[in-house]
């Protein structure tokens, strides 16, 4: 039987290549960061120079959004998961665009400026388009301004300030109001220490704004090393974690993108009955994966219990899927995965690659008991029996 568990993505055609890859020593990304550079040449280095505060990234292949009118925010948050009416001017939060049943369809950082809120998003151009479609009678205008804006990464744990460039500050793993948690306290979780913001420039204008920061001292570094980081601090992405079925439980991402007692938007019933009642099916966890063989996965590879290989020698039953895989200069190969909820926490996991398997250590990020730490307690009978739903 196949597992319930992410499909690969089929390859990304870029919307923009990045002036930024004619640099001497560039090498393109490919999949959901095609577009822009993974290295520059020195991997390692670059990751190094990112953990030490001191680097730029080119964030050129996500898109960007911009929705105006004075309906935008009370709009914007009766159709999407987080409280938005009352978001303050360069204050950071993301949202979710949920299906009706409760699945992550789009996902998006949010940050206004006083004039227009500004949404970056892997599916912008989807995105601009649903939200185009939902807009009625309302005072609002959205437009998809990715041929206008592109996105620089920075390790920098700050707003933006005012009379600077629109910037978003992720705010992971920060535990938002009205957000719960499933995994540690949020001054114990592993991305407690990255910092990590975007800066939107004109895409004119992009070359320039990391030349300015290069003489500042900052290297340009790619994809390989914020991926990495990025694993390390279990920070999901919508074009790596999420597939058709995702709920934002199975990733821990009711910390930083739902609000749990705001009024009703598309998705809120699937929200609330997991949180309250259920346990999500799958659940993120990170994978120590063991690089002694010089062999590793690549995303969307197939996780199989290792009891299962070693007692018969045969493949062992299929329990997840790999999501993103990353080389950590200090941690190894690492990689994120979503597998079954009932998978044990303490055993070994193998992870087929291209010429064998890896054997891969757990770290768990959402917890099997599928509990966040403030679930109401029971109330009684109607209570019972409800370990039989599908999404609990």
């Amino acid at each position: 039987m196949t597992a319930d568990v992410p499909e690969a993505a089929p390859p990304a055609e870029p919307r923009h290549r990045s002036p930024l890859l004619d640099r001497r020593g560039a090498v393109a990304a490919t999949g959901p960061d095609a577009g822009v550079a993974w290295h520059y040449g020195d991997p390692t280095a670059e990751q190094r120079a990112l953990t030490r505060g001191g680097a730029v990234v080119d964030q050129s292949h996500l898109g960007v959004v911009r929705v105006t009118g004075p309906d935008r925010l009370s709009w914007l948050h009766s159709i999407t998961s987080q409280q938005l009416t009352d978001l303050a001017p360069r204050t950071s939060t993301e949202t979710l665009v949920l299906s009706p049943q409760g699945h992550v369809e789009h996902v998006a950082a949010v940050v206004d400026d006083g004039e227009a809120t500004w949404l970056i998003s892997e599916t912008a151009r989807e995105l601009a388009a649903w939200l185009d479609r939902m807009r009625f009678m309302l005072r609002v205008e959205v437009a998809d301004v990715t041929d206008d804006w592109a996105a620089i990464g920075e390790p920098v744990d700050a707003e933006g300030a005012e009379g600077e460039p629109v910037t978003w500050r992720d705010p992971w793993p920060r535990t938002l109001p009205g957000g719960t948690r499933y995994g540690p306290p949020d001054d114990e979780h592993p991305g407690a220490d990255r910092a990590w913001r975007l800066v939107l420039v004109p895409r004119a204008g992009l070359a320039d704004a990391v030349r300015a920061r290069e003489a500042s001292g900052w290297p340009l570094v790619g994809t390989w090393a914020s991926e990495a980081v990025r694993v390390e601090a279990w920070r999901p992405l919508a074009g790596r974690e999420v597939d058709h079925r995702t709920i934002p439980h199975e990733l821990d991402w009711l910390r930083t993108a739902v609000h749990l007692h705001k009024g009703c938007y598309r998705g809120q019933e699937t929200i609330a009955r997991v949180h309250n009642m259920g346990r999500p099916p799958r659940r993120l966890v990170m994978l120590h994966l063991d690089g002694s063989g010089h062999v590793l996965p690549e995303a969307g590879a197939v996780v199989r219990d290792l009891g299962d290989l070693l007692t018969t020698g045969e493949p062992g039953r299929e329990v997840g899927q790999v999501t993103t895989v990353a080389r950590h200069h200090e941690l190894g190969p690492v990689a994120l995965a979503v597998v079954k909820r009932s998978v044990p926490a303490d055993v070994e996991l193998a992870v087929e690659a291209d010429g064998g398997v890896v054997t891969a250590g757990q770290e768990t990020v959402v917890p099997g008991d599928g509990v966040s730490v403030d679930r109401p307690a029971p109330r009684g009978p109607l209570t019972r029996g409800l370990g039989g739903h599908p999404m609990l």
